[in-house]
């Protein structure tokens, strides 16, 4: 394993609202091999964000091994700046509920090689934002259903 980037996104309809997260694992050739997503219950974007972070680290983990992730690079695209920015270290951590999930993913990347955090174009982000709109979809059918 040389090289995986993870594409993520988070979103809640309401902020705070009915949340998900979309997961995108694509290879050395950015080419797709793995999707996901996930409904988190009530939450806000920022913490769906930092949500879908903390399950592509999880993720990947459970897919390769702890042996594989310590041999491998991640690089996780966001098209959440307050994410990309407060894990390089730009901004600060100031919402209570955030700084656990921050701590999580500080103690997460412990187990790989390297874990590098990049901002990307919601544009460049457009599959991880389907699956949470899916997800988000899915999830207001189903309540409507009941």
């Amino acid at each position: 394993m040389k090289k995986i980037t993870i594409y993520i996104d988070g979103g809640s309809r309401g902020n705070p609202g009915p949340s998900a997260i979309g997961v995108v694992f694509c290879n050395e050739n950015n080419q797709m091999f793995k999707e996901y997503s996930e409904y988190l219950g009530q939450g806000t974007n920022n913490e769906a964000e930092y949500q879908g972070a903390i399950f592509a680290l999880k993720k990947f983990k459970a897919l390769f091994g702890k042996k594989i992730a310590q041999i491998s690079e991640v690089e996780i695209r966001s098209d959440s700046e307050l994410l990309v920015k407060q894990l390089n270290g730009v901004y600060k951590i100031l919402e209570s509920g955030i700084k656990d999930l921050f701590f999580e993913i500080w103690n997460l990347k412990t187990d790989f090689k390297k874990v590098k955090f990049t901002l990307v174009p919601r544009l460049k982000n457009q599959e991880a934002d389907r699956l949470v709109n899916e997800e988000l979809d899915n999830q207001s059918k189903a309540q409507k259903l009941l």
